[in-house]
């Protein structure tokens, strides 16, 4: 038995059944009313409407069979339930849902490849960047253990210089802590109304002895003697302060100076700008600043230490606050951050 393919089964059962119609029509017509002209053209007419009929219903019935199928795989693909939705044989439409589907799974397949990348360099990072205090700390204290023991001055520079390794680690632990609840929307923001200038003052004297070890002024470009009240969350304006300046005496000149500068940017929106005079970024560095990890000079920054999250964590804080930063730099000319705040009413 010859086997043929659905388009030709299709064809030779169209086939018969308007062979078989015809012959029906013809006998009924030829049998019922003299051969004539007039007798011809109704033949003609009503097998015209029959075939028209038959062929439509088949082909209707043809492409439905096959056009369920593929609609029932999109709309099971595309669907996050099981319930029934119409099907159309309407080829215009099928192509436009297949076609929206098919971008749809693009965009998405596109999406988790970035996911899978951002993961491998996040897992890297994370890695590296725990390696080295864990390796520090392990070293003096297996010294310590071997052969420092007795040695009470070796023994004290040595736990010491442990601790400092420890106390990274707890740097970049809480720091990543901070930025997957900032990222996953857990940080809940206690926006009060307070008086920026007085902070930044805080600030200042918090880093006072660490910008001191590169003869770093930390100074305001002006003297202000109003007051600027924002509405924000205190303690997470003061880290970003910390965070920035910290970057500022971090990537700053000996004997230079970190400005900070305060400014009506609009009648709602304060704007706070930190500048220093330091080796700036280069301009293809930019755009990157912000990630995770990412270091413009990966040996110099590693030394001076940090968990290398300070600015990626800034600019969550600000963006949860609403609000916009920016940088400006060029290289050998310092950098600025800046940053938008509400204004208190």
């Amino acid at each position: 038995m010859v086997r043929l393919s659905k388009t030709y089964r299709f064809a030779v059962i169209t086939a018969l059944y308007l062979s078989i119609t015809s012959a029906l029509l013809g006998l009924i017509c030829f049998k019922l009313v003299p051969f004539s002209a007039y007798t011809l053209a109704l033949f003609v007419f009503l097998l015209f409407l029959v075939s028209t009929f038959i062929i439509q219903f088949r082909v209707e019935r043809f492409i439905y069979q096959r056009v369920k199928k593929i609609y029932d795989d999109v709309s099971l693909l595309d669907s996050t339930s099981f319930s029934k939705v119409s099907v159309t044989t309407d080829m215009d439409t099928l192509s436009r849902e297949v076609k929206k589907f098919a971008t749809n799974k693009k965009l998405e397949i596109e999406m988790l490849k970035g996911r899978e990348k951002y993961r491998r360099e996040f897992l890297g990072n994370v890695s590296h960047e725990l390696k080295t205090p864990l390796f520090t700390v392990q070293g003096y204290l297996s010294t310590l253990i071997d052969s420092g023991m007795k040695d009470k001055t070796m023994r004290q520079n040595y736990l010491e210089r442990a601790e400092k390794g420890v106390e990274r680690l707890i740097r970049i632990v809480e720091d990543l802590d901070m930025i997957t609840k900032l990222e996953v929307g857990n940080l809940e923001l206690n926006n009060t109304k307070f008086d920026i200038i007085p902070l930044v003052q805080d600030v200042f004297d918090l880093l006072e002895m660490k910008a001191s070890k590169k003869d770093i002024i930390l100074m305001f470009d002006m003297k202000y003697s109003k007051s600027f009240y924002v509405d924000a969350d205190k303690e997470k304006i003061e880290q970003v302060l910390i965070n920035l300046i910290v970057n500022s005496i971090k990537y700053g000149k000996d004997k230079g100076t970190t400005e900070v500068g305060i400014e009506q940017l609009t009648k709602n929106l304060l704007l706070v700008r930190i500048k220093d005079d330091g080796e700036g970024i280069a301009p293809q560095h930019i755009p990157r600043l912000f990630e995770r990890f990412f270091r413009v000079d990966t040996s110099g920054s590693r030394d001076a230490g940090g968990s290398g999250l300070g600015l990626s964590i800034v600019k969550h804080i600000i963006e949860a606050h609403e609000q916009k930063i920016y940088v400006e730099s060029e290289p050998g000319m310092g950098s600025e951050f800046s940053f938008t705040l509400k204004k208190a009413q």
